[in-house]
């Protein structure tokens, strides 16, 4: 199962960030994992007529520095008496430093709560999807109020088979990884599991249009060989997982697989909100030039459309275009 080694937990001290720090400490105690919690601090720019890097933006940032460190150091405090805890301030934009955190400290997952956007009908923000695109390791955004444990877990996976074998191969790790976080997740909450894949029977609309005049028999006999496909893909992949977790444990957790026609920006949210999940375990950003697992317009639609948290995770190979320096 999903073992983290190296948690890093991204705070911003004006903000409630109890339940990623919650999660954080809890995650590293179970799996005796290390735990970093770092803040990051607006870079001060010059203002009108005082050069960049000049003494006084250079003392207000210093000033700025000393009291996130102070506050942070009085936040992480009373967690250090259930594990060790390092602390970091770092100075530049939040998704940024985060990133290069990861980067320098080879961490294995990222944990926070979604920026705060009171006047936006949404739960992520900018540097929330910036970080989502770009953080070469799992993130998790945990919503602020969220149920402690979850109670019910979405996994959303792709078993469509339609594409090259390279990058079926990649899907396919991707598809196990996705359900053994969930997995580990349930067992660990108690909570139930639930798999979901959206698929479509690609011509189907074009067959009923007005220029092909096919017999409604043979639309109806292919859009079941479409299904019956993906159904059979879901159930290998399903059959995977029991293999991994032993008859016994995959008969205790007994998930729920949700085989849904229509597109998965539509259906995925949907079904999240008819489940009032908790959470959605997912896959984000394909390789560069092969169509998304879920980032790009896909996934900017599910993201911008779910209430719950999410833990978002990374394809084999991917590389993030985030350096160490500017």
């Amino acid at each position: 199962m999903t073992i983290f080694k190296d948690i890093l937990c991204a705070v911003d001290i004006r903000e409630d960030c109890t339940a990623a720090i919650e999660r954080a400490v809890t995650l590293a105690e179970n799996n005796q994992a290390n735990l970093t919690v770092v803040d990051v601090v607006d870079r001060i720019t010059a203002g009108i007529g005082m050069p960049d890097g000049g003494p006084i933006s250079a003392d207000l940032q210093s000033k700025m520095q000393a009291t996130h460190v102070r506050e942070l150091e009085k936040l992480v405090d009373p967690y250090r008496q259930r594990i060790p805890i390092k602390t970091n301030v770092r100075n530049g934009t939040c998704f940024l430093e985060i990133i290069r955190q990861v980067l320098s400290e080879g961490h294995d997952l990222v944990i926070k709560v979604p920026e705060k956007l009171a006047w936006l009908d949404r739960l992520f923000g900018s540097d929330d999807m910036n970080l989502l695109r770009e953080c070469p390791c799992p993130v998790w955004l945990v919503k602020p109020q969220e149920e402690k444990p979850y109670r019910r877990i979405l996994a959303a996976v792709d078993v469509d088979d339609a594409y090259p074998p390279a990058e079926l191969n990649t899907r396919h790790t991707l598809n196990q990884q996705i359900l053994e976080m969930a997995v580990s997740l349930a067992l660990s909450d108690f909570a139930e599991l639930h798999i979901v894949h959206a698929w479509q029977a690609i011509g189907e609309s074009a067959m009923r249009g007005a220029f092909m005049h096919t017999p409604e028999a043979e639309i109806v006999a292919y859009v079941e060989q479409v299904r019956r496909r993906h159904e059979t893909s879901l159930n290998e992949l399903m059959r995977g997982i029991t293999g991994i977790l032993g008859q016994n444990a995959a008969e205790y957790l007994n998930p729920q697989t949700h085989l849904v026609k229509g597109w998965a920006r539509k259906e995925i949210p949907a079904l999240a909100k008819q489940l009032k999940a908790d959470v959605l375990v997912m896959g984000t950003v394909a390789r560069t030039g092969v169509p998304g697992f879920i980032m790009g317009n896909t996934a900017e639609m599910i993201l911008n459309q779910i209430d719950c948290s999410v833990l978002a995770i990374k394809p084999p190979g991917f590389e993030t275009p985030v350096t160490l320096t500017d």
